[in-house]
């Protein structure tokens, strides 16, 4: 088993199939949109396949050590993951085909008008134990 995080983006990817930002949905739109992430989160629960997922506020801070006192804090002038994240899946599946079949399906999640967003995820693999090198 492998995990991988599927990276859903607020902007940033190509635009989506169903490109209306999600604060022009309206409540009906938003609750399908959270049941379908809830129950394929369900489904993957029941295959062993999810480990979590995430949806994220658009606040953020960039913090950093700077040494002794109070570390920097500041909101920009960077590309910052709030204007660029909006949330994340992280599942344990068999193979890299069966990562990109689920993220296909995450895709498909309802939005404006209840039809598919077809948004771009970002599928990325988790770094695994690093390999001891025996002569």
């Amino acid at each position: 088993m492998a995990k991988y995080l599927l990276l859903k983006h607020y902007r940033g990817a190509p635009a989506s199939g169903n490109d209306v930002p999600m604060d022009q949905w309206t409540p009906e739109e938003i609750t399908a949109h959270v049941k379908y992430m809830q129950d394929f989160g369900t489904r993957l629960e029941e295959t062993g396949e999810f480990v979590e997922h995430q949806a994220l506020t658009p606040e953020g801070t960039f913090v950093r050590f700077d040494g002794e006192g109070r570390p920097p804090v500041t909101d920009g002038p960077f590309a910052e993951t709030k204007d660029l994240i909006a949330g994340w899946t992280v599942i344990d599946v068999d193979s890299y085909e069966r990562a990109l079949e689920l993220a296909a399906e995450l895709s498909a999640a309802p939005g404006a008008g209840g039809e598919p967003v077809c948004e771009w995820l970002e599928v990325r693999p988790f770094w695994g134990p690093m390999q001891t090198i025996t002569e």
